[in-house]
């Protein structure tokens, strides 16, 4: 297949999002499936991954949920399994399950420390080593981690902008190691986002939503806060064909100049 080729070939591949039943989760597995991908949709809360999934065939797009904890290995590896099995072989994955943990160092536990770099770290290594075997034997693949601006440092995030900043050097270590069997890895760093996970974020700061948002977007050069439709749009080009001889960078989605 010639890379013409390659950009222009339009059938459906299987694709992997971990976090799928709400978020940002959710709009990049619309997406995808919006653009005729077979998404299988990872998550721990079923009930939202099956609202994900019901969204999506409404729209006449396919999936289908796989419950997974992305920080134990044999769920990985079993749910990794049924999806080559039911979907066929992942070709896509993005790595987008995340929890937060937030607080300030003098208060953080080991418990909330642990907790985070076992989601967003472990897990993004426990599936692109599961999904790699898969893309290597098909000379193809994609894998997208959602990083975050928080990698740059955040005053109560100590835990999360350091996983986040590990994320970025696994995302270039992978297109280092893959890249020669035609798989592509890159990160998207969201900046502030409207999502529920943004919403605790006022919480622990003890103001309004509102507030917060207002207070983000005069931040930004653009002047607004970001959508996870804004996150998808990014995800979906890393995902996408045409991005072959993209790999190993980090797309700040934040609004005005980062990094």
């Amino acid at each position: 297949m010639t890379q013409l080729d390659d950009a222009e070939d339009p059938h459906p591949r299987s694709a992997i999002v971990t976090g799928a039943a709400r978020g940002l989760g959710r709009a990049i597995a619309r997406e995808l499936a919006g653009r005729g991908e077979r998404v299988a949709l990872c998550d721990v809360d079923a009930d939202g991954a099956l609202e994900t999934e019901e969204l999506i065939r409404n729209a006449g797009g396919e999936a289908a949920v796989f419950g997974c904890d992305v920080s134990d290995e044999a769920s990985v590896q079993a749910v990794v399994a049924g999806v080559a099995e039911r979907l066929g072989p992942p070709l896509i994955l993005v790595n987008n399950a995340g929890v937060l943990r937030d607080d300030l160092l003098f208060k953080m536990s080991v418990e909330s420390w642990d907790t985070i770099m076992s989601v967003h770290l472990r897990g993004a290594f426990l599936m692109s080593r599961a999904v790699q075997s898969f893309m290597v034997a098909e000379r193809w693949g994609r894998i997208v981690n959602l990083s975050s601006t928080s990698a740059l440092g955040n005053a109560g995030q100590a835990n999360y902008s350091t996983a986040k900043a590990g994320v970025q050097g696994f995302t270039k270590t992978l297109a280092l190691e893959l890249g020669r069997f035609g798989v592509t890895a890159n990160a998207v760093a969201p900046g502030f986002t409207v999502t529920d996970m943004t919403r605790s974020v006022a919480d622990r700061l003890g103001i309004g939503f509102d507030e917060l948002v207002e207070r983000e977007a005069a931040a930004t050069a653009v002047r607004r806060v970001g959508s996870p439709e804004d996150i998808a749009n990014a995800v979906a080009f890393f995902a996408s064909p045409r991005s072959g001889f993209v790999s190993g960078q980090v797309l700040y989605v934040a609004g005005g100049p980062r990094g």
